[in-house]
């Protein structure tokens, strides 16, 4: 059986990034090389301050850092030795053209293959970590075969990532299946069980699941687009909730009891985030459009548009306790991380739910414990977000450097990332620095324990529920 000695992941981001340092810290006698176009990225995965948060990775990268995990920006030359390529680089929801807004951008993995199969020679296996469509496999396997060279044999297997960002490092070692596909031929079957001897090091055996490729890519899509729709599903039912009295809270306590529907991702919340909900549902309504499925492209676009209404509803419903009106009013938005335990804010339910209250002109104070001012700036600028408009970030928005500074002159404080920091908040000081009467919007139900308190100093408490 081929052994793979090497391996050389391109893209340093969230994925590639944690992946290759887990696979280093649990298979020493495998060399480790992360390249990146992006030196300043790879300059801080060589320092103290990684690029990305994720808990115990910092850990993980200085256990194997200079020993057999490098990162560097020499690309061809990682290609070259490289045994097993991962191609770990972003696919983002197009932008232009046709499938704008929902078909996957590919030209980052197009330039991948070809830059594969330029300096490749031998036996080499490349593998797909990045989410792509289904039959992507199919499209770096014809650009290599359209380029190849009689001494390269290059084998295209698809080997998703089902990470949680914030719990990364945790899924990587604990998996709850790693899933590989190739083809079904001996050459195909011979890639595949050489990967899986990577994964055998540390995952037992009935959790590494094989198939064809184009199996192992929809499973990917499929799994993220039923995550989205539970959180769509429960956030649905809480605008029910609100217009009949019920607790949304309680029904998902109920209903999460029967064991064939199961008790996570069904909280309610001012709607799913992060880099991959939103842009592989959008793949799979553009796939289904493709291949002439209008009814189910229809079925999952609802899934977006539910999770858009939430944010929407959100907003407005703190318009409407401001005595309608929030223009020139300070609100303290806490948290902008698209979740807790990560710095990321791509997607992040608080990018839009910002530009809701700016449209109104509120003055918003933000404040979020990992996500640097420079990103906040930078996510509200965008031409999306700022209504073509940057120049109003600067006068609506302060970033500050904790929370009680943006709580300072605040007609309401609003949560809208679930860090466990605020639940410990010294909240008779907060609400003595607010204008009154003080509100809270408790966008993720984090301080549910804390309502009878909350009231006794003399907030008003708003949340998922009907109040």
């Amino acid at each position: 059986m081929f052994q793979i000695k090497k391996i050389c992941c391109i893209g340093a981001g969230y994925v590639g990034g944690p992946t290759c340092s887990v696979i280093a810290q649990m298979c020493p006698q495998i060399k480790v090389t992360v390249v990146d176009v992006n030196e300043s990225r790879i300059k801080a995965w060589n320092s103290d301050t990684l690029p990305i948060y994720e808990p115990g990775l910092k850990e993980v990268v200085e256990s194997c850092r200079g020993k057999n995990l490098f990162f560097s920006t020499d690309i061809n030359s990682a290609i070259k030795e490289a045994d097993l390529v991962f191609i770990s680089v972003n696919t983002p929801t197009k932008t232009y053209g046709m499938g704008k807004g929902r078909a996957a951008d590919l030209k980052f993995i197009e330039a991948c293959a070809r830059r594969i199969v330029e300096v490749s020679d031998g036996y080499k296996i490349v593998t797909e970590k990045s989410t792509v469509p289904v039959r992507a496999a199919e499209s770096i396997r014809r650009i290599f075969d359209a380029n190849t060279k009689p001494s390269l044999n290059l084998q295209v297997l698809s080997n998703p990532e089902f990470l949680a960002e914030g719990t990364a490092v945790r899924d990587l070692k604990n998996p709850d299946r790693v899933l590989i596909g190739g083809d079904e031929t001996p050459e195909g079957q011979r890639a595949i069980h050489a990967l899986c001897a990577v994964y055998e090091t540390w995952v037992p055996k009935n959790k590494i699941i094989t198939t064809n490729t184009w199996s192992s890519e929809l499973s990917k899509l499929a799994a993220n687009a039923f995550l989205a729709q539970r959180i769509s599903s429960i956030n649905s039912i809480s605008a029910l909730c609100e217009s009949t009295g019920a607790d949304v809270e309680e029904v998902a306590k109920a209903i999460g009891m029967d064991q064939r529907i199961g008790s996570k991702f069904l909280k309610a919340s001012v709607g799913f985030g992060g880099s991959c909900f939103q842009k592989d549902v959008l793949n799979l309504v553009y796939l289904c459009e493709a291949l002439n499925l209008p009814e189910v492209a229809t079925y999952w676009q609802q899934v977006i548009d539910m999770n858009e209404y939430q944010r929407r509803r959100f907003a407005c419903r703190i318009i409407d306790c401001l005595f309608n009106t929030v223009t020139g009013k300070k609100i303290a938005l806490l948290g902008f991380s698209f979740k807790k335990d990560t710095g990321d804010t791509r997607e992040s339910s608080s990018i839009y739910i910002s530009k809701y209250l700016m449209d109104e002109g509120a003055k918003l104070q933000i404040y979020d414990p990992k996500v640097l001012k420079e990103q906040i700036i930078q996510d509200l600028s965008h031409p999306t977000i700022s209504e073509d408009n940057p120049e109003r970030v600067s006068q609506l928005v302060t970033v500050t450097k904790d929370p009680y500074e943006a709580c300072e002159g605040a007609h309401a404080l609003v949560i809208c990332t679930e860090w466990d920091m605020f639940k410990e908040m010294d909240f008779d000081r907060i609400y003595k620095t607010m204008l009154k009467p003080a509100f809270i919007f408790d966008g993720r139900r984090v301080l549910d324990d804390l309502h009878p308190k909350l009231h006794s100093v003399g907030f008003q408490v708003r949340r998922f529920k009907n109040s």
